[in-house]
C-alpha cells in the first residue's frame, strides 16, 4: 500500500470511529428517553418513536464506510481488521438496541401513567444505567481501553439486580391486592428490554476486547422474553 492509499485508508478508519461515537450518543439518549417514556412522559416517547431516521443514516455511513475500507486494503490484518470487523458487529448491537427502545415507547402506550408510575425508580434507573453502560462500551472500543470494557461487563450485575427487584414488586403488589394483573406482562416486559440492553451494552465491551486481544468472550443468557433475542 502506497504512503497516499495508507493516508486515505487511515483517513477512513478515523471516520468510522467518529460515526460509531455518533451513534453511541444517539443510542444512549434514546435508552434514557425510554425510561423516561416507560414513566410517562409522552414527549420522551414521541422522541424514541420519530428519531428512526437518523440512526438509519449513521448505521448505513459506518456500515458503507467498513465496506470501502475492506476494498482499498486487502487482506485487512491486525488491528485494522479487527477495528473493522468490530465495528461491524458493534454497529449491528447498537442497532438492536435502538430497536429495543422503541419497542418500549410503543409498548408503554398501553400502561396507564398511574400503574407505570409504581416503577419511576426502577426504570430510570435501569435505562440510565444501561445508557452508560453502552457509552462507556464504546469509548472502551474506540481508546482500545480493555479496563474500562471489564468495568462495562462488571456493570451489568447493577441492571439485572434492578430487573429482579422490578419483578418481585410486581408480584409483590398483586400479593398484597394493591394491584391488578391486567398490566403485569406490559411492565415486566419494559423491565426486560432493559436488562437485554445491558446484555448487549457488554457484548460491545466484549467486542472492545476484542480490538486489543483479539479474543472475544462474553457470557450470553438465553432471553426471558419474545422476541428480545433478535
Amino acid at each position: 500500500m502506497t504512503l497516499k492509499t495508507r493516508t486515505k485508508f487511515t483517513s477512513q478508519l478515523q471516520s468510522i470511529q467518529e460515526h460509531v461515537v455518533r451513534l453511541k450518543e444517539k443510542c444512549a439518549a434514546d435508552v434514557r428517553a425510554a425510561g423516561l417514556a416507560a414513566t410517562g412522559d409522552r414527549g420522551a416517547q414521541e422522541g424514541v418513536v420519530e428519531g428512526r431516521k437518523a440512526e438509519d443514516r449513521l448505521r448505513e455511513s459506518i456500515e458503507d464506510g467498513c465496506l470501502d475500507a475492506m476494498l482499498l486494503q486487502q487482506p485487512l490484518i491486525g488491528d485494522d481488521l479487527r477495528f473493522v470487523s468490530g465495528a461491524f458487529r458493534i454497529v449491528s448491537d447498537l442497532s438492536h438496541i435502538d430497536g429495543m427502545t422503541r419497542d418500549v415507547a410503543f409498548l408503554v402506550e398501553e400502561i396507564p401513567d398511574k400503574a407505570a408510575a409504581k416503577f419511576t425508580r426502577e426504570f430510570v434507573e435501569m435505562s440510565e444505567q444501561a445508557a452508560s453502560m453502552v457509552e462507556r462500551a464504546v469509548d472502551a472500543f474506540a481508546e482500545r481501553d480493555v479496563e474500562l470494557a471489564q468495568q462495562v461487563i462488571e456493570a451489568d450485575h447493577r441492571v439485572n439486580s434492578l430487573y429482579a427487584e422490578s419483578e418481585e414488586k410486581l408480584v409483590s403488589l398483586i400479593r398484597d391486592g394493591k394491584s391488578s394483573a391486567e398490566y403485569l406482562p406490559e411492565l415486566l416486559m419494559v423491565a426486560k428490554y432493559f436488562e437485554r440492553i445491558g446484555d448487549l451494552a457488554k457484548r460491545v465491551a466484549a467486542w472492545a476486547i476484542f480490538r486489543v486481544t483479539g479474543e472475544h468472550r462474553v457470557e450470553e443468557k438465553p432471553s426471558q422474553a419474545a422476541g428480545l433475542d433478535q
